[in-house]
């Protein structure tokens, strides 16, 4: 059966270059598309509050070669990925995959500067399907030739994201550099800037399945609310944590038909292929307050721009506050060196709407805090939320790691004491059992 695609006229049909119009932040006539990210930015497919994402959708004539030339930026991450029509993810070129420039440094490998002036890259992309898979979720031994594959979808498109994940402190979206330059080669000529965008056609519609970025709203309704269900399906008390994988596992968190053979992270709505993710449904029914306790995986240092960038469990983790499948909205998310620990490396987060937020949830008594929207889901549960960590690049001997769950019957046995337990609280009594841990 063909695809049936959407052409998303009114976002994308008219590219619009000025930061001063529209939507606010950099871009250019290739990454025209962005940047995606918690609002005021354009706020879709579950982005993490604290990056930003810049879509560029072209086609590549068969007489040219397509060419990136940009600096790594001041980050914790950055990375190209390539995605189809449905929005599943086809390859990763993460930082640490791509060869510098001659007499450049990459600061993303580990006891590299992560300061250095020269910082220089280039990159093939290429329409080709990939014919090696890198390793997802963890450390990739497969050197990537300073190459991405992104092959031809529906009418001949191709699409990738260019994402960079925790700019250091006042670096700005691109964390103090520029978006990587196009450059195309055709007929034995380099163009650039307006002419490149012109042989790409990187105005055209962007042409992507309805389910690509979000449930459908009526489809996403019909799951939440099924007639032989509770009021509070499918949360439960205590809540139940999944693992993400294909897109029949998402909508089998319903239905309860959890496919354990199939790839992870790949189940639509734009995942980041070097991110795993562990979600529950939460429902306020149970009580307004969400307490989520775990041990913290260990981090680089980088938002103060650390000098040297120091490799450890994992590359990031973030915890996010998101409304639901149906429209796919972050509320807002904490990223790991915002986190408040105790001395034994724990954390407490406090999961709750604006006006039931305990005095106590600051970061000055020991504790974060997340919001849940006062919509709720955005679609018509005004008491739902999704609560959703990301593991990015794991090392292979951090063996807890949500890249580490096998099956989902064995995520709580494999992550041992950086599980999230969770519970259900009344303003009150969090206030009344939690006390401020002032020193």
């Amino acid at each position: 059966m063909k695809h049936i695609h959407i052409l998303l006229v009114l976002l994308f049909a008219i590219p619009v270059f000025s930061s001063d119009i529209g939507v606010p932040g950099p871009k250019d006539c290739f990454w025209s598309r962005g940047p995606h990210s918690a609002d005021p930015y354009i706020n879709l497919a579950y982005p993490d509050a604290n990056v930003f994402y810049w879509a560029a959708t072209f086609t590549m004539p068969s007489d040219a070669e397509l060419y990136l030339d940009g600096n790594f930026p001041l980050a914790r991450y950055m990375s190209i990925i390539s995605y189809d029509g449905h929005g599943r993810p086809l390859e990763s070129l993460a930082d640490y995959l791509i060869e510098p420039e001659i007499k450049s440094i990459n600061p993303f490998i580990n006891s590299n500067s992560r300061l250095d002036n020269n910082r220089a890259y280039k990159i093939q992309v290429l329409n080709n399907t990939p014919v090696t898979d890198r390793e997802t979720g963890k450390i990739s031994k497969i050197s990537s030739n300073n190459t991405l594959n992104a092959p031809f979808y529906g009418p001949n498109q191709q699409l990738i994201i260019y994402r960079v994940y925790l700019p250091d402190n006042e670096t700005g979206p691109l964390g103090g550099v520029n978006l990587p330059q196009l450059k195309v080669v055709q007929d034995g000529k380099t163009y650039s800037g307006n002419d490149a965008c012109k042989i790409l056609n990187t105005s055209q519609n962007l042409a992507i399945t309805l389910d690509a970025a979000g449930i459908p709203p009526m489809k996403y309704r019909e799951l939440a609310s099924q007639p032989d269900k509770s009021e509070t399906w499918p949360a439960k008390n205590p809540p139940e944590w999944y693992i993400q994988m294909d897109r029949q596992s998402l909508i089998g968190i319903y239905t309860g038909e959890f496919n354990n053979e199939a790839p992870r992270s790949t189940g639509g709505f734009f995942p980041n292929l070097d991110n795993h993710y562990l979600r529950t449904i939460i429902n306020r029914k149970y009580g307004k307050v969400l307490l989520l306790k775990a041990k913290a995986p260990l981090t680089p240092k980088t938002y103060n721009s650390n000098g040297i960038y120091k490799e450890s469990e994992l590359r990031y983790w973030s915890v996010c506050s998101n409304q639901s499948f149906g429209n796919t909205r972050v509320n807002d998310c904490l990223f790991d060196e915002e986190i408040p620990l105790d001395k034994n490396g724990y954390f407490i987060i406090f999961v709750s709407r604006l006006e039931d937020r305990p005095r106590n949830a600051t970061k000055e008594c020991g504790y974060a805090w997340l919001p849940m929207a006062d919509d709720g889901d955005g679609v018509f549960d005004e008491d739902v939320s999704i609560i959703q960590f990301r593991h990015m690049l794991a090392r292979d001997d951090f063996s807890n790691s949500i890249q580490s769950v096998e099956n989902q019957s064995d995520t709580k046995e494999v992550m041992g004491e950086y599980f999230p337990k969770s519970r259900y609280f009344m303003k009150n009594q969090v206030e009344s059992f939690f006390p401020c841990l002032t020193d």
